[in-house]
């Protein structure tokens, strides 16, 4: 038999979950990868442990399964991928899309160009270059890297308009 206190344990575990995803979510900058397919399915999974909980829990062995199943997948997962979702290369490409986008807006354009963004990251102390040679640094997306003398780490940055998108490349 299932008691109500276990659902509403369950309910309240279910009720934490969700809030730790969206709280995860939504303190990643916007112009991030999200990881939304991950996110969902570590929800999915806690979602699943706090159901585990709503039933009988008879055995001490399914209790601590539940309970290490809802501590990585609605806490442990969430916040790693929110604290791993802006490294200093993903950062250095966030300001190099800000200061991009503040000198279009200045400049009274809809859109921004790669001279741009080669003079926000030159100006910050980097370089640009693409992720296929033949092309050279006249395409979007482009790679900006933090330190020039170093090929790596760098970040792949794209704009539709003035929204930046930047990813890991």
């Amino acid at each position: 038999m299932v008691s109500v206190s276990s659902r509403v344990q369950a309910l309240a575990v279910s009720a934490f979950c969700v809030l730790v995803a969206v709280l995860a979510a939504v303190l990643v900058d916007g112009r991030l990868d999200r990881h939304w397919i991950l996110r969902g399915m570590t929800l999915a999974l806690a979602l699943c442990c706090a159901a585990l909980l709503a039933g009988d829990q008879s055995r001490r062995l399914r209790r601590i399964i539940v309970a290490v199943g809802l501590a990585m997948f609605g806490v442990v997962f969430p916040v790693t991928t929110t604290t791993w979702a802006s490294p200093p290369e993903i950062d250095f490409a966030l300001q190099v899309a800000s200061d991009a986008e503040a000198a279009a807006r200045k400049a009274g354009r809809s859109a921004i160009t790669i001279d741009e963004v080669k003079a926000a990251t030159t100006a910050r102390g980097g370089a640009v270059g693409s992720p296929v040679d033949s092309r050279g640094a006249d395409a979007f997306p482009l790679i900006v890297r933090a330190d020039p003398a170093k090929g790596r780490p760098w970040a792949c940055l794209s704009f539709t308009g003035l929204d930046a998108k930047v990813r890991p490349c």
